[in-house]
């Protein structure tokens, strides 16, 4: 049934959605650029979350980058590392469009909660015996900000095929305004510079400032740290000095377009009809009248002039039975549900809510897989197989509608063994990554040669890293020799995801303490197979 719907309990507030922004387990075990990463990765979902209209969950994620940045990097144990200390100064720069954007952001998110609030000002609550709020999926939903409040969301089940429909409208408008941006004279690089607000631009550099200039940097970084922590502590309308300057001499801000201040090429819109035009003097300038058609001739009078009969009808041999003719059926419309139907609508907007919890109640967002991903990445992979060696691949793709759809897989160059694949040259395979629009990594796929489907402990290790940078991320295990032949995991949260980052033993294979330290993400899972959906592999192994 594709329109299923599910009723969230109400818009949640800003102190609300500041809270959820903090509760994330920022570890020092996790190295600096790493964070840096999960940043950048923050900036280009609240820049799709604004464009879709959804400014609870946008402003969580730049909340979230905020205290990222200027709260919890600067204390990392290695960021006075030079390397670490200029990305964080580079990030920090930009805390002022950030921040600007969320100040466009909070009177909308206020406006919608105030208006729910005094709507259902004489309604009451349900409550359980000891008093709390009833515990309903409801009420669990309300605490996520990308579908708190939302009337109508989509179950990711009941909604695949209008998902893989959803996913390539939005690909094609992407695609299209990509090609408007080159034609506009932008290069990928530039764009790339003015989506993310230099957020990777000139490290080298960093290291090289002189004392004053890095002074300016503790001097700017230390404001925005405090205006951080104030807005933090519940007093919202506070800024930094920097972007309080912006703002009594104000450029125009666009509402829905992301942080960036570039102006994408304008289309002219089509000019509606003009009824009150006068249709005759426009059909006259069209074409000349043409002359009325020659008066039927009057009947005399007194002649009748009676119908034939109809035809009689066919009579069944040896029998009085009459069978009449059953006319033909009349053609059925093909109706389209008004969910499906309101695709042509460029203003429409839909969410699909979480498909499955971690195991600390926070929601996971539905991933999209395509069904033959796994197929056409053991093709590439058949000549490591065959000589019993690992091979592995990079899951890439984007967030459309709260949901998160597998486009890519990008084979990174490596060095491979039996038991393990590694990536190297990592800039190789991020300069690719971010020459994407709003691509994400959503974690990874390896084959097992010759043992069984599952998780290794440097598996576990590696994906880690993947899950902390956004929780929906995945493992796929490929062991084609075997049955089953693949599985889709993830690290429980808890207890998996704190056992593996207070792990320090060594080797491929070691135990931990926990038994339930991860767990399969395929359905009954956060993880659905879309037949239809399209995807690509890009190999970046050198040549053989």
């Amino acid at each position: 049934m594709a329109g299923s719907s599910f009723q969230a309990e109400r818009p949640m507030s800003i102190r609300e959605i500041t809270a959820k922004a903090q509760d994330f387990d920022f570890s020092e075990s996790i190295p600096p650029k790493y964070w840096l990463r999960t940043g950048e990765t923050l900036l280009r979902e609240a820049q799709i979350y604004e464009r879709e209209q959804n400014d609870q969950q946008a402003y969580m994620l730049l909340m979230r980058y905020t205290n990222l940045i200027a709260e919890k990097l600067p204390t990392h144990s290695a960021y006075k590392q030079p390397e670490n200390r200029a990305g964080v100064k580079t990030a920090i720069k930009t805390l002022r469009e950030v921040m600007a954007t969320m100040e466009v952001l909070k009177p909308r998110i206020d406006a919608r909660c105030n208006a729910y609030i005094e709507k259902n000002k004489h309604k009451s609550i349900a409550v359980d015996n000891d008093g709390s709020r009833a515990s309903t999926w409801a009420n669990f939903a309300a605490s996520d900000p990308a579908v708190a409040g939302n009337t109508t969301t989509l179950d990711a089940e009941e909604n695949s095929q209008l998902a893989v429909k959803i996913a390539h409208k939005e690909i094609r408008r992407r695609d299209a305004a990509r090609r408007a941006v080159r034609q506009a004279g932008v290069s990928e690089r530039e764009e790339r510079q003015r989506r993310t607000a230099g957020l990777w631009d000139h490290w080298d550099s960093g290291l090289s400032r002189d004392g004053a200039s890095a002074s300016r940097d503790d001097d700017e970084m230390r404001r925005n740290m405090e205006a951080s922590r104030r807005r933090m502590d519940g007093s919202h309308d506070i800024v930094p000095d920097a972007v309080r300057k912006r703002q009594l001499n104000p450029r125009p801000v666009p509402e829905r377009n992301g942080t960036s201040d570039y102006q994408y090429p304008s289309i002219t819109r089509s000019q509606p009809v003009r009824y009150e035009d006068n249709f005759e003097s426009r059909s006259r300038s069209i074409s000349p009248p043409r002359p009325l058609p020659p008066k039927p001739p009057k009947e005399r009078f007194g002649e009748v002039y009676e119908p034939e009969p109809p035809p009689r009808p066919h009579t069944k041999e040896g029998f009085g039975e009459v069978y009449e003719p059953e006319p033909p059926p009349l053609p059925g419309k093909e109706s389209l549900h008004p969910i499906e139907a309101s695709m042509s609508d460029p203003k429409a907007t839909f969410t699909f809510r979480p498909s499955a919890y971690l195991e600390n109640g926070n929601p996971l967002r539905t991933i999209f897989l395509p069904p033959t991903l796994r197929t056409e990445f053991l093709r590439y992979a058949e000549s490591n197989t065959r000589r019993n060696l690992e091979t592995c691949g990079m899951l890439c793709g984007t967030v459309i509608s709260n949901a998160i759809f597998i486009q890519q897989v990008v084979i990174p160059e490596q060095e491979n063994t039996s038991d393990t694949c590694e990536m190297i040259n990592e800039s190789a395979f991020f300069d690719y990554v971010d020459s994407q629009e709003n691509a994400m990594v959503l974690g990874w796929i390896h084959t097992h040669p010759t043992q069984t489907c599952f998780m290794s402990s440097r598996d576990l290790h590696t994906h880690c890293a993947y899950q902390i940078m956004i929780p929906e991320s995945i493992a796929i295990v490929c062991a084609p020799s075997k049955n089953p032949s693949w599985g889709v995991f993830r690290l429980t949260d808890p207890p998996g995801m704190q056992c593996v980052r207070a792990c320090t033993k060594p080797g491929i294979f070691h135990p931990h303490e926990e038994s339930n330290i991860y767990t399969d993400a395929l359905r009954p899972g956060h993880v659905f197979e879309a037949e239809g959906l399209e995807f690509t592999i890009v190999d970046l192994r050198p040549a053989s």
